[in-house]
Order: structure tokens, then C-alpha cells, then sequence
């Protein structure tokens, strides 16, 4: 199936007509179930693109299958039959049947005495993650290709999650494919001892996967709720397979965290409402107080990792009794050992917030403009909204009208832009007539 035919699934659209029904429970399927049925069949192809092609085939197949015959009780189940069966029918075809056998029955075994030491991962997907971040891989590669495989983005999505073109993406995709096939790379959990070398990828792209559902990176909705809860049950199966990783712990605390704002995000109408608006009595505390204990023990470890540091921040946030309870000077803190532990231009643009807060605009806005230099924030929509925000409690009226007018121009999702076409309606009521 070619681009335009994934698009077609995705959005519940087929060739043939389908009824409503069958459309939505295809489009359900997409968003649940694709990370489920590609980890599947990729243990019969051994191949991503063939088990991709193979998994892209029975989602079309489902669009008419489902309007004549109606939505089977188990979607996923059907699906991944359907594309288990359309692979073997390709691997015979292909005469490459007899080649592949022998690794198929392996799969289908219980672990010799000689797989003691492979961890017992009850879920495919996390077999793919695995696949997906060899260490033959360069680390962006690994991000990229297992949010394009097993998270089922698109490659337009995962070059916003990165900041970079989509052809630079497909371009990427495409070679962390063909080096995954080229190296012979198994499918297959690490042993034990080849895990620690593997698990900050895998961290980083459930990080990645739980970003782009807390706030889309377009389309209708705030939130995609499914790739939230995709990141959170991921980071639980991560947290049973290492209890004792510190990076893990943090990761999950931070999902926590952050996801138990989820219900205040938006008023009844929509709007999207900044933490300062948020109602804190309806933050999820049973979330927070499991994310805070899980601060706790990543913190023990010495030096702290990168997500137990922001999870910290998190933490600070969700203690805070009110909005100006914030402890701003902890976070700047803390975003001080995070810039220095991990320098990424995201970390500095939140610290120069933080700092805005801590000590004032004039000083948030130098923070921000410090890193007017830095490429990858050129065309980030929260740095120009940023700018603006501080430009306009200094009373720059002028010129905070121009940046959330560049901040609008690069945002797509339709809740984020509603909210900065208000700021900029606030501006022209509150700016003083000359």
C-alpha cells in the first residue's frame, strides 16, 4: 500500500465505500491496535517493511470486510491474523518459505536452557522497541524508527516530535530500515547483560511517543489520549522488566506527573488553559502520589538521570499547593543540572521560562534571547510564544504582537492556535491607542 493508501486507512477512508460504523471502528483499530499487530507479524517476516506492507494490507482489508460482515469482537485479533496470513502468503510466493522456517518454529518454542538469561517479556511490542534500538543504530534513528513502527506515527509526526523536515525523517526511516536489514539485526529482548546500553533509546522514544500525545502536534484535538496511555503502559511493562533502573523509574514518574493534569487542560468550552487557570483540586492525586514516590528512588541514584530530573520539576508543580505557591527558584534549579547533564536547546528554552518566573520577564526574555542563535528553535512554536508572553507582561505590546503572530504561524494543532489568536486579541484590547 502506498503513502496515500495509509492515509486513507488512518483516516477510516477506503476505496470502496464503507459505512460509518466500520469507518470509525477502522480508524479505533489504527490508533489501538497497530503497535500490537505489527510487533506480531514482524515475528513471522523478520522483515519491517514486508510486515509493515503486510499490517498496512489488513487494516484496507478491514474497510470492507467490516461494512459487509460487520466488526468483529476482537479487531486486533483479526487484524493481526489477516496480516500473518497475507506475510506467509508473500514468503511462499517470494520461494523463501524453507529459508525462514526454522526461525519461525524458534519463535513458537518455550526458552532453552540456553535462553535463561533473556528476560520473560510477555508483550511483542517491547521485542520491537528492542529491535528498533540496536546499538548499530545511531540513537535518533532508533527514536525515529521505532515511533514510525511500533507507534504507528507518521513520518510527518515524527519529524515534529524532532524538529526537522519530513523528507530528513523519511530519509532516516528509511536507512535505520535498511541497516536493520542489512545487519541481520534479531528480533529479540537483550540478555541482561546487553540491556543497559539499550534502555535510554527505548526511554527516549516512550518519552517522545508520550510528548506527542500530551500536546498534538496537529490536528483537532489537545490531546491524543491513546498515545498517552500507549506511553504509560509501556513505561509499566519497562518498570516491571527493570525495577531497579533509575532512568525507568523517572520516566514513569514523569508520565505521572505530567498526565495527571490531563482533565484541567482544557474548560467545558475547549479552551486551553495555562497551569496558572488550571483547577488543582482535579489534578489525579492517587497519579501524583505514585509519581512522587517514584521521584524518590530515581533520585537515590547518584548522579541523577535525565528524566528523574524532570520529573523533579513535575513533582515541584504538582506539590504546589496554588499556582503562586510555585517553588520557581527549585525549578530553576533543577533545570540548571538538566541543561548541564543533557544540553539540549528544549531543556534551555523551559529553564529561561522558569527563570521568567523565578526573577521576572526582563530576565525570562534575556534567558530566551540568548538562544536566538540556536537552529533547531527557529521554528519552534513555544519559543516565539514565549517571547511573547514576556513581551507583553513588560508592556512590548508591538512586539509581542509579532511573536505570537510568528508562534500562530507555526502551530497546527487547532486548540493551541485558538488560544494564541486570544492572546493576540488580548493584546489589541489591552495595547494603548497612540
Amino acid at each position: 500500500m502506498d503513502a496515500a493508501g495509509r492515509d486513507r486507512v488512518e483516516a477510516g477512508q477506503g476505496v470502496q465505500r464503507s459505512d460509518g460504523a466500520s469507518a470509525v471502528a477502522v480508524a479505533e483499530a489504527h490508533r489501538r491496535e497497530w503497535a500490537f499487530v505489527l510487533a506480531a507479524t514482524v515475528r513471522v517476516t523478520r522483515d519491517l517493511d514486508l510486515a509493515e506492507e503486510c499490517v498496512q494490507d489488513a487494516y484496507a482489508q478491514a474497510l470492507a470486510a467490516w461494512s459487509d460482515r460487520g466488526v468483529p469482537a476482537k479487531p486486533g485479533a483479526w487484524l493481526t491474523t489477516v496480516a500473518r496470513r497475507r506475510a506467509l502468503e508473500l514468503l511462499r510466493r517470494e520461494a523463501t518459505m524453507r529459508r525462514r522456517l526454522p526461525y519461525l518454529l524458534m519463535e513458537q518454542i518455550e526458552p532453552g536452557p540456553g535462553d535463561g538469561d533473556a528476560p520473560d517479556i510477555p508483550d511483542d511490542r517491547l521485542r520491537l522497541i528492542f529491535t528498533c534500538c540496536h546499538p548499530a543504530l545511531s540513537v535518533e534513528a532508533q527514536v525515529a524508527l521505532t515511533l514510525r513502527l511500533l507507534c504507528g506515527l507518521s513520518t510527518a509526526e515524527v519529524a515534529r516530535a524532532f524538529l526537522v523536515g519530513e523528507a530528513t525523517m523519511a530519509a532516516r526511516i528509511t536507512r535505520a530500515k535498511k541497516k536493520i536489514a542489512a545487519a541481520a539485526i534479531p528480533y529479540r529482548v537483550p540478555a541482561t547483560d546487553e540491556l543497559p546500553a539499550r534502555v535510554d533509546a527505548v526511554l527516549t522514544v516512550v518519552h517522545l511517543l508520550f510528548t506527542t500525545g500530551h500536546t498534538a502536534p496537529a490536528g483537532a484535538e489537545l490531546i491524543r489520549c491513546d498515545l498517552v496511555e500507549r506511553s504509560l503502559e509501556l513505561a509499566r511493562l519497562l518498570r516491571t522488566l527493570l525495577t531497579d533502573d533509575a532512568g525507568v523509574a523517572g520516566l514513569l514518574a514523569l508520565i505521572l506527573l505530567t498526565d495527571a493534569r490531563r482533565d484541567t487542560r482544557m474548560d467545558a468550552n475547549g479552551r486551553l488553559l495555562p497551569l496558572p487557570e488550571q483547577e488543582r483540586s482535579r489534578w489525579d492525586r492517587r497519579a501524583i502520589d505514585e509519581g512522587v514516590a517514584l521521584v524518590r528512588h530515581a533520585l537515590r541514584h547518584r548522579p541523577p538521570g535525565r528524566f528523574a530530573l524532570m520529573a523533579a520539576i513535575a513533582a515541584v508543580h504538582a506539590e504546589a499547593p496554588a499556582w503562586q505557591d510555585t517553588d520557581w527558584a527549585e525549578i530553576v534549579a533543577l533545570y540548571d543540572l538538566l541543561v548541564r547533564l543533557w544540553p539540549s536547546p528544549v531543556v534551555a528554552l523551559n529553564r529561561a521560562v522558569a527563570v521568567g518566573f523565578a526573577i521576572g520577564p526582563a530576565a525570562g526574555l534575556a534567558a530566551l534571547d540568548a538562544l536566538v542563535a540556536e537552529p533547531q528553535l527557529a521554528g519552534y512554536a513555544y519559543a516565539a510564544s514565549a517571547r511573547g508572553a514576556f513581551l507583553a507582561r513588560l508592556g512590548r505590546f508591538g512586539e509581542a504582537r509579532v511573536a505570537y503572530e510568528e508562534a500562530l504561524l507555526l502551530t497546527e494543532n487547532a486548540v493551541e492556535r485558538a488560544y494564541l489568536a486570544a492572546r493576540l486579541d488580548d493584546l489589541t484590547e489591552n495595547e494603548p491607542s497612540c
